[in-house]
């Protein structure tokens, strides 16, 4: 199974504010919907059903206090004049906080053989782009005093991910909640 870990947005307020940003940019790209709007701590890739328990249980140990971020940047990887990604960004109280929890997670799978594969950079997905377009700078620029929302994240998910033709479909495998 395709699984990863992650911190997701929940407040509905900044999830209909991120929805209004996608349909005020304009763009060809194909949006991320409300409900999989998530932060990717760290991609597993393909699991077998024997390593899942595993999984879980060292990700049980990982301690966090609830995390509270502002988001605050609209961005593309790897650049707007040739983007992949549309993202949101985070305060930077925020992103040190999720670059820890991130650091966290990996060390605590570092032992079953998971390591990311490039350094966490804290973003939130808007936008995923398969074709190439053209450069969206200016379009980005006209978004980017926005207040856009706040969030506090207080659980971590393993989450498994099934890929289907309309978009993927996730689903927790496992909820650990921030110390409070």
């Amino acid at each position: 199974m395709r699984t990863f870990v992650a911190v997701e947005i929940s407040n509905e307020s900044t999830l209909n504010a991120i929805a209004k940003l996608q349909s005020d940019l304009k763009i060809e790209a194909k949006p991320v919907s409300k409900e999989n709007m998530h932060f990717t701590l760290l991609f597993l890739g393909e699991i077998s059903d024997e390593m899942a328990p595993k999984i879980m249980e060292s990700l049980s140990s990982v301690s966090f206090s609830p995390i509270e971020m502002n988001f605050v940047d609209v961005g593309a990887f790897p650049n707007p004049k040739s983007p992949h990604v549309v993202w949101i960004g985070v305060d930077k109280d925020a992103a040190k906080n999720l670059v820890e929890l991130a650091v966290q997670v990996e060390e605590k799978l570092r032992p079953l053989g998971f390591r990311s594969d490039k350094l966490f950079k804290p973003h939130l997905t808007i936008f995923r782009i398969k074709s190439r377009i053209n450069d969206i700078s200016q379009e980005l620029n006209k978004f980017r005093a926005l207040e856009i929302g706040h969030e506090t994240i207080s659980e971590l998910k393993f989450k498994k991910s099934i890929l289907t033709p309309t978009g993927p479909i996730y689903s927790d495998l496992q909820v650990v909640k921030a110390r409070q």
